[in-house]
């Protein structure tokens, strides 16, 4: 039977919709043929994100490393490494666990119970801590700061170094890096003063340095022997500067600041300490280029810790005191060693082997920076 119009145009209409149908089918798979070949927006979801880049990294060997630090000026590397994830990023997945400490033996002592893997601390709790474990339970692996350090006074009291004697001056902690330095500077005045005690010709009187500024204020001490930002902070009470320990110094360099790990530590995950000492030293770099945009991520560290920010009128004097370096400056920690047994604080250490560089100066090395020297004090 003949087809009428009607019925041709029927059958052209179901032609089409089964064409349209497998065309609808074939779609998706023509689009996945051109995201292989990474062709449109579709391959997007084929490329890795920058996480996912990182993550392909060799992973290191310690899932968390335990970094302590004192809330201070003078342990800027860590206050800026840290803030600014500086420290972080060379870890490749391992992650910090941040401690803040108060005083060097509670770190020293966080440390050797096996609680703490790397610690940021002064020179004095480093050889301390070294002695007492005769040698088994930390290194020094770099340095970290010089300077920042000031005898401040009331001005109104102590007027020149003489006035000194008969006052009443506060250092943060019996036998700590301050402490040893004032006692050693009240011997070349040829004053005499109980190490034990603080009692003598000038009272040494060892108080905590959050305590310190109010201390001063209230007139109970006449002046400190301190750490920035608690000299700038007495600055901003009326203090006045009678003396800077730079000049102390023949090359007006001394440490203030070390970097310590716990041998066990050393030996079970010495890539995870490189990773650290990496990322130290490009933080000191990083301070160092940019020492404004420095000061304030400390700032910002800081208030974070203590809930606010240190003062204009506190920070901008402290922050330039202190130099930002990776060498431990070894010969200096040597002297203030001598200055300790010369105060009677300890008897005659054997440093040998409270340094090992070796990571460090690697660092260095590979980014094109001389490397440190351990004054003869290094592991053999």
């Amino acid at each position: 039977m003949p087809a009428t119009a009607t019925t041709r145009r029927t059958r052209t209409t179901r032609t089409t919709l089964r064409r349209s149908v497998v065309a609808a089918a074939a779609l998706p798979l023509l689009i996945g043929a051109l995201a292989s070949c990474g062709y449109g927006s579709e391959a997007k979801k084929d490329e890795p994100k920058a996480a996912d880049v990182a993550d392909t990294g060799k992973k290191l060997s310690a899932a968390e490393v335990r970094i302590g630090y004192f809330p201070n000026l003078t342990h800027a590397t860590a206050l800026v490494g840290l803030q600014e994830g500086l420290i972080e990023k060379e870890l490749n997945g391992t992650k910090i666990k941040p401690q803040s400490f108060n005083a060097g033996p509670s770190e020293i002592e966080a440390l050797n119970g096996g609680s703490l893997d790397i610690g940021f601390i002064g020179p004095s709790p480093s050889i301390n801590g070294y002695v007492k474990s005769k040698g088994s339970n930390l290194r020094i692996i770099s340095g970290s700061a010089s300077g920042g350090v000031k005898l401040v006074v009331n001005p109104d009291k102590i007027k020149t170094l003489d006035d000194v004697k008969g006052k009443k001056i506060a250092t943060p902690q019996k036998g700590n890096t301050q402490d040893v330095a004032f006692l050693n500077w009240i011997g070349t005045k040829g004053w005499n003063v109980d190490p034990e005690s603080g009692k003598g010709d000038v009272s040494v009187v060892r108080t905590d340095n959050k305590v310190t500024p109010d201390a001063f204020k209230q007139g109970s001490i006449d002046g400190a022997w301190v750490p920035e930002p608690t000299a700038s902070k007495l600055v901003s009470e009326g203090g006045s500067v009678l003396l800077d320990e730079t000049d102390l110094w023949p090359d007006k360099k001394f440490v203030i600041t070390n970097i310590i790990v716990s041998q066990k530590f050393l030996k079970e995950h010495p890539d995870v300490v490189e990773a650290v000492l990496k990322g130290t030293v490009k933080t000191n770099e990083w301070i160092n280029a940019n020492p404004d945009k420095a000061k304030a991520s400390a700032n910002a560290k800081l208030e974070a810790e203590g809930g606010k920010p240190l003062d204009a009128k506190v920070i901008d004097p402290a922050w330039p005191s202190i130099a930002i370096t990776d060498d431990p400056l070894a010969s200096t920690l040597k002297t203030q060693s001598e200055w300790a047994v010369k105060a009677k604080l300890i008897e005659q250490p054997e440093l040998s082997g409270i340094y090992d560089l070796t990571l460090l100066n690697k660092v260095l090395k590979a980014a094109g920076k001389p490397e440190v020297s351990d004054a003869g004090l290094g592991a053999k």
